[in-house]
């Protein structure tokens, strides 16, 4: 019998975004993936109780749940571990931090390195607790699973580990699996925040890093200069003009939770002369997420440091075409089927955004249909078996030790 054990406390949340999501996508693909596999237990270790969509207890599944919850990693999990040295072949957390001492040998995993680069980006308690915390996280594990590529190549350059000590499990797609609204609720939808059609949709935290400043700046820019074409095309008489009516009321739709330093970008928001056209949502749920996005002209995401990029991948399963920044880890999750920017560049940004407005229809249907191939190669499966091969190989590393 295999007997691991797994920090679940990063899935452990009502309202999952970025890791807490892939956390708990993880949890679940591997519960599914061990159902059949007799030979392999898991305790998943927690420090709050156990929400309740998490996969149900059986045998070969189960939950144990202790304290203390503060510093949870730094005292009660090394504490624990310790006590049950005997108990567990393998450890793994999801999440960035592992703990500070463990006779286990562990498997820790790492979203990106952004607070390295963005240090001011963070506060000053989070940006100690991550730089110092994952530092010895990556350092003592047997191994290290990345969410990317290019996540991977950062971890060996910045922490000086082997290649072969990274592994890349991808997040996966999860928008098919969420019961779609109905049409009553399809149009509550819109009216609850003034939404209408056509609007570009960005997804994510408001925090610097994401470029919002330089979006709604862009946003504002392709307005403008669809008005002084529209007014030279008066002046022409020609009034079949090349944005068809798209840009005259285009929406820009900021959706997801306002976090660290979003002062500027709600200042600049209300300072814009298109402030009226500018939807800031908050949270909104899976289902909210998954019309919203089936509904915008394109989706955007150009912010300056990307470990992944869900969003993306989840316009594309919903048959929409995403704009994102040319760097870090987004033109890994597009490839062929988005429309790549330099997020530096508002003018490019604009330009990027008037290509799919303008399309033809049969240019669309050809980035649509990349997409759609693109986002075959991503599935919470495939990415659980990974994080389970990886650990049943540090098992057997340790065995023959």
């Amino acid at each position: 019998m295999i007997r691991i054990a797994i920090d679940g406390n990063e899935a452990n949340i009502k309202e999952r975004v970025g890791s807490n999501a892939y956390a708990y996508k993880i949890l679940v693909a591997l519960e599914k993936i061990l159902q059949d596999q007799s030979n392999i237990s898991v305790e998943v270790l927690l420090s709050q109780p156990v929400q309740t969509d998490f996969p149900q207890e059986r045998e070969g599944w189960t939950y144990r749940n202790f304290g203390p919850a503060s510093f949870w990693t730094q005292w009660a999990l090394p504490w624990h571990l310790f006590h049950s040295r005997q108990k567990y072949d393998v450890f793994f957390t999801p999440g960035h931090y592992a703990p500070r001492y463990s006779l286990i040998p562990y498997v820790s995993s790492v979203m990106d390195l952004a607070f390295l680069d963005f240090g001011k980006q963070f506060r000053k308690k989070d940006l100690l607790q991550l730089k110092e915390w994952t530092r010895y996280s990556v350092k003592n594990a047997k191994r290290v699973i990345a969410i990317s590529q290019f996540t991977k190549q950062d971890i060996v350059e910045k922490y000086h580990l082997a290649a072969e000590k990274v592994v890349v499990a991808y997040p996966g797609l999860s928008l098919n699996s969420t019961p779609a609204l109905k049409e009553k609720e399809k149009m509550e939808t819109f009216e609850k925040w003034h939404i209408h059609q056509p609007y570009l949709l960005y997804v994510g935290t408001l925090q610097p890093r994401k470029n919002l400043l330089k979006l709604i700046k862009s946003f504002e820019l392709v307005v403008q200069q669809s008005n002084e074409e529209r007014k030279e095309n008066r002046k022409r008489k020609n009034y079949l003009t090349s944005d068809s009516g798209k840009i005259e009321t285009l929406q820009l739709v900021i959706a997801g939770k306002i976090g660290w330093l979003a002062g500027p970008i709600m200042a600049r928001i209300q300072a814009s002369s298109l402030k009226n056209r500018i939807i800031v949502t908050g949270y909104v749920s899976e289902q909210e997420k998954m019309f919203l996005y089936k509904e915008a002209a394109a989706s955007i995401l150009i912010g300056l440091y990307e470990g992944f990029g869900i969003p993306p991948l989840e316009a594309m399963q919903a048959n929409t075409i995403p704009i994102v920044s040319n760097t870090t880890s987004l033109p890994e999750v597009v490839g062929e089927a988005g429309i790549q920017v330099s997020p530096d560049d508002v003018q490019a940004i604009a330009t990027g955004i008037k290509t799919v407005l303008q399309q033809p229809a049969k240019e669309r249907a050809a980035l649509l249909k990349k997409g759609r191939q693109q986002i075959k190669k991503f599935s919470w499966e495939k990415s659980a078996q990974i994080v389970l091969d990886t650990l049943l190989e540090v098992v057997a590393e340790s065995k023959k030790a």
